[in-house]
């Protein structure tokens, strides 16, 4: 080897630089935020009242590509792109009568946990099986953001947009956290199988260097495959199996049928007016029900609708405490007498100080109010205001919430003739376990009382009715949706709708419907699912670091290369 007169030596290369990762230059960045917030906004498709459910498979699996190969950092800021295009346009109608500002820090409250997904989802990629830990992980950022802060709001979990879907079925077997891991599992697959048909051979780029390994990244943030394009079969593999996994839902059996039965009246008897001042003529909304439980009465005795054996009224039906007002009860008292059956009436109750409380009352003809539920799940900052000096900067409708309600503590069905009633009011239905204990204490009707009257003409109602109808696939029961404005629904326990009613108009409905108390694998399994999934991701990213740790034993990826 010749040598300058320094004694340097004159042939060999420079040592190529050392990088920590993966380059992401703003240039690939910038395309990568764009792209996950528009795989957000097709998210919002896949839910009422668009319902084109296949979308979520598609917009999730673009999600992980998008993720995939990048460090923490990019990828949780992928992953807050995906969560504003979703979450802002999903959740609109939270913002109809309260502004911008309080629907938009809802919205980034939970683009956060997608955040965190898209921070922790590239250290997955890595790992053998990764599409089964992917979707493992996309349920524990589910379960975190249902249960956090002020008890979570799990509004557009994946499973809700799946109620129409092969899907659906397997809500009997794991409840909504199964029906989500599989739609999750079925996106992860197709974004693996994306991944193999798009794999480049392994070249590196001229004058870059490349990493060492096998299907490692190559200089510039390119993917280096390994050599060889993937072959077809392995691609028709992956599809095949994201197939299999909704098909999956097929093979559940759903009862539909009992041997015990209720005619169920329901009764949507409509508010003045839609705001937030839906109730400012309270007394009016009251008697709207009382007139269409009449309207129900002379209809059963003509022989126009069946006789019914209960009545459900909705949520705030009487926003005037029928324990304390007279005329409130009597009211209430002569709709029960004339239709002569028990009536469900949603009353706010006084309770001690400035609280109240969200009730379920079940008010019998000649001996008045018997059996009650209260709300256990309060809204935050709708019934009841968290820092409230500090929610008045945001808005100063907060104001307008002058007591806050109490959280009720009793797990109870409520007695109504032929049925023992699982009741559970509004935003209730989005929480499994709420749902699930009341089923699980004998309740063989499910119930869900709600008014959507401050929503407006949104979408709130009918994404609520998709909740609803996954509800009744999971517990086997036949479910009533509420309203004081509709959406009102009747549901099968297969999750079909039996009939359903317009919005902000008076209507009622009857129907007979089966009333079962056998108990579905999802039932008896509870919440174990969710939690052996969560557990699983959390072991995998446990697993990842220390593999890249063992690996890289320096923190550090070192570029090399050949002669």
């Amino acid at each position: 080897m010749s040598h300058t007169a320094t004694g340097a030596p004159r042939n060999v290369a420079p040592r190529p630089p050392e990088i920590t990762s993966p380059p992401v230059g703003r240039t690939r960045l910038g395309p990568r935020l764009l792209g996950a917030g528009s795989a957000g906004l097709v998210g919002v498709a896949a839910f009422p009242p668009y319902d084109v459910w296949p979308l979520a498979v598609v917009s999730v699996a673009a999600l992980l590509l998008l993720c995939r190969g990048l460090r923490g950092g990019p990828g949780s800021l992928v992953g807050l792109a995906y969560g504003v295009g979703f979450f802002l346009p999903l959740l609109h109608w939270s913002g109809i009568y309260v502004g911008v500002l309080p629907w938009s820090l809802l919205a980034l409250s939970q683009a956060v946990f997608l955040a965190v997904l898209g921070a922790c989802a590239p250290a997955l990629w890595r790992l053998p099986g990764a599409p089964g830990w992917l979707a493992c992980l996309w349920v524990a950022v589910e379960a975190a953001r249902g249960r956090v802060p002020f008890g979570g709001f799990p509004w557009g979990r994946l499973a809700f947009s799946q109620v129409d879907a092969p899907y659906a079925g397997l809500a009997a077997v794991g409840g909504a956290p199964l029906v989500g891991f599989a739609t999750a599992l079925s996106a992860a697959l197709l974004a693996a199988a994306t991944v193999r048909v798009h794999r480049p051979t392994s070249q590196p780029a001229r004058g870059r260097g490349r990493l060492a390994g096998r299907g490692r990244w190559a200089g510039g943030g390119r993917w280096a495959g390994g050599g060889r394009r993937a072959g077809g079969g392995r691609v028709a593999a992956l599809l095949l199996a994201a197939v299999a996994v909704g098909a999956a839902g097929w093979l559940v059996p759903t009862p539909i049928g009992s041997h015990r039965s209720a005619v169920v009246g329901v009764v949507q008897g409509n508010v003045p007016r839609a705001g937030l001042d839906f109730n400012a003529e309270r007394e009016r909304v009251l008697r709207n029900h009382v007139a269409a439980t009449a309207d129900l009465a002379e209809q059963a005795r003509s022989g126009e609708v069946p006789s019914p054996d209960l009545v459900l009224w909705p949520e705030n039906s009487s926003d005037i405490d029928p324990f304390r007002d007279r005329n409130a009860g009597r009211l209430i008292q002569s709709a029960t007498d004339d239709i002569g059956v028990p009536v469900l009436v949603g009353a706010v109750v006084d309770g001690p100080g400035r609280f109240v409380s969200n009730t379920g009352v079940v008010w019998r003809p000649r001996l008045g109010p018997g059996a009650r539920y209260v709300k256990r799940h309060p809204a935050p900052f709708a019934e009841y205001i968290p820092m409230r000096s500090i929610a008045r900067r945001v808005s100063s409708k907060v104001d307008l919430v002058a007591r806050d309600f109490t959280r009720g503590r009793v797990v109870r069905t409520l007695p109504m003739g032929p049925a023992q009633v699982a009741d559970v009011i509004c935003f209730e239905v989005a929480y499994d376990g709420l749902v699930r204990d009341v089923v699980r204490a004998g309740g063989d009707l499910l119930v869900v009382q709600t008014n959507n009257a401050t929503f407006g003409f949104t979408g709130e109602s009918v994404q609520q009715l998709a909740m609803t109808r996954l509800r009744a696939i999971e517990h086997g029961r036949s479910t009533v949706q509420v309203s004081t404005v509709g959406v009102s629904a009747i549901v099968r326990p297969d999750g079909s709708v039996v009939a359903d009613t317009d919005l902000f108009t008076r209507e009622v409905m009857v129907a007979r419907l089966a009333l079962r108390s056998s108990l579905t694998m999802a039932d008896r399994v509870g919440a174990w699912p969710e939690a052996l999934l969560t557990f699983l991701a959390v072991s995998a990213l446990g697993g990842a670091a220390a593999r890249r740790g063992s690996r890289f034993p320096r923190g550090r990826l070192r570029l090399v290369s050949r002669r």
